[in-house]
This record gives structure tokens, sequence and C-alpha cells, in this order.
């Protein structure tokens, strides 16, 4: 069995042959992983994940921390820039198992896999002194998304590190 190709709208999300497998592969197994969390956690026809809002519920959104507000506002604008600056220059991410870290590797990550997406909290799981994990829905551009934990760490203002997890 061959497993369709992914199409996209946009030129930058076009996958080639040669430069993306590693990509496609992962993508492929991230999705496989999601759908079957997905199912495996009965149906989510209703509820807050299954609206596909991307703003945060009020009562979520009063809780979250001032830095992964501006993360989840980010994302749902589009704006790139502002994405990138709501981390520390030296921040780090953890996308499931995948390092990222600095600013250039932020912008290159979220300019081709998370800008297009929508994010929107779900709630607030863990208050911390130096930060806070969300329980959110992300939804990447083309996917009805699903549920994952989001845990920022957060100092002077800016997220240092995200740790980005299926729920």
């Amino acid at each position: 069995m061959s497993t369709p190709p992914i199409r996209s709208t946009s030129a930058r999300h076009r996958l080639t042959p040669a430069g993306d497998r590693r990509r496609w592969a992962w993508w492929a197994v991230s999705l496989a992983a999601a759908v079957l969390a997905a199912s495996a956690c009965g149906p989510s026809s209703s509820g807050p994940a299954a609206t596909g809002s991307s703003a945060a519920s009020p009562s979520a959104a009063a809780g979250v921390v001032a830095a992964a507000r501006a993360y989840v506002e980010a994302v749902n604008a589009r704006d790139l820039n502002a994405l990138v600056a709501a981390f520390a220059p030296d921040a780090e991410i953890v996308d499931v198992t995948r390092g990222i870290r600095g600013h250039d590797a932020i912008r290159e990550w979220a300019g081709n896999e998370v800008i297009g997406g929508t994010l929107r909290v779900v709630s607030v799981a863990e208050n911390r002194p130096d930060g806070q994990k969300l329980l959110v829905h992300w939804a990447p551009a083309g996917s009805d998304g699903w549920r994952a934990h989001y845990d920022f760490t957060v100092a002077g203002g800016r997220i240092v590190k995200a740790d980005l997890q299926y729920a």
C-alpha cells in the first residue's frame, strides 16, 4: 500500500523527493501516532478540542503566562517575527524528540512547520515558578489537529525552553 502525497497550496510546503524525505517520514509517523492516540481516547466529535477554534478558551487564557500567550497569539496571527521574539536568543525547543536551539533554528522550524496552523489553549495543566504546562489543541495547516502538552519554561519574560509532546 502506498501513502498518498501531501498536497498544499503553498509552494513552501510542497515536498520534494530528494530534500524532504526525512520530514515526510517524520510527519507521516507523527500523524499516524496522533490518529492512533485520538482513536484510543474515544470519539472527539464534541467538546473544546473539536470546535477548531484557534482562540484560547476565556478561562484558560486568563491563566496563561505572558510569554506562552505571546507564542500562542503569534501562531494564530501567523506572525513569524513575533513567534521568534517570544523566545530567548539561546532558547531550546523539544518537538516530540527533535531538539531545536536558538533564534535561527526556531525561525526555520516555525516557518516550515508552525506558521499557518492554529493553536488553542484547552487548559493550564501545571503552574510552576519558572513557567507552566498547557494542554493545547494544535492543528497544523490542513489538519484537524490533536491535543498536546506544551511545557514552557520562562526566564526574563521570554521562553527559554518549550517541550512539545503529544497529550
